[in-house]
């Protein structure tokens, strides 16, 4: 029986705990220290916070609020947004953080990639790659929220990012974020069809059935936002995580 990563991705907005559908109208959630706390509770494999505005704002990771989060985060902690630069990488390492999570420079400035991975190992840097359909059903890459396309072909960027020397693949669907349409399989089997790199499959998961469906087309780990997030049809607010028993007879054991 093999123990997959289940990751839940926590998105801040303002240092508030947000939640998009496709990457747009974020919903407040709460407080992401109360969130995180919970997680501890719940046996949490690894926990995944993302700044969705700070490149946009052209800003630096918040310090502060990451130290914080750190502080309470008993669970291995990534996080991502407004990372440019090695000496921020470095500071926020300092404050505890096990992994950081890079998007936007992946576009502009893979050498960063290159040298953080020399200095603090490829196993800490995480590439996100959000990736949407054109109108012909294409994959595209895109940056800084989905607001910017990769001018290279979604396969071509796969290969640029393993050879720069990121040590994970964050893949996140951006038409299934927030959807429960289940993850986009075609997408994930893409990425693994020319990559060695571990994948995180993001996007659109609604149950367990779906993290099965993810692992067996190439994903090595599973994260969501949603469905840690909410509960029932009515969408009411819940931070919420399987059942350790649960995941075994549900999940591990059928991999």
């Amino acid at each position: 029986m093999r123990r997959i990563r289940v990751i839940p991705v926590l998105t801040l907005q303002n240092e508030k705990l947000v939640k998009t559908i496709r990457f747009k109208n974020p919903t407040y959630i709460g407080d992401p220290i109360n969130a995180v706390k919970i997680f501890n509770e719940k046996e949490v494999d690894e926990i995944v916070i993302l700044d969705i505005t700070a490149t946009e704002e052209k800003r630096e990771p918040n310090y502060k609020k990451i130290e914080e989060i750190a502080g309470e985060a008993f669970m291995p902690f990534a996080y991502g947004g407004g990372i440019t630069s090695l000496s921020q990488i470095e500071k926020l390492f300092k404050l505890g953080i096990e992994k950081v999570v890079v998007n936007s420079v992946l576009a502009n400035n893979l050498s960063l990639i290159t040298d953080a991975s020399n200095i603090f190992g490829a196993q800490s840097i995480v590439a996100s790659v959000d990736v949407k359909r054109n109108l012909f059903g294409k994959f595209n890459a895109y940056h800084t929220g989905g607001s910017n396309k990769i001018d290279f072909p979604l396969i071509d960027f796969v290969k640029k990012i393993e050879q720069s020397g990121a040590g994970e693949l964050f893949i996140n669907s951006i038409d299934n974020d927030g959807t429960y349409k289940g993850y986009d399989i075609e997408l994930i089997k893409i990425v693994a069809s020319v990559t060695h790199l571990p994948i995180v499959a993001c996007g659109g998961a609604s149950s367990v059935d779906n993290f099965l469906e993810a692992v067996k087309n190439g994903a090595s780990a599973v994260a969501a936002g949603s469905l840690f997030v909410y509960t029932g049809s009515t969408k009411g607010i819940l931070i919420n995580y399987p059942k350790q028993e649960d995941l075994k007879q549900k999940f591990y054991s059928k991999i």
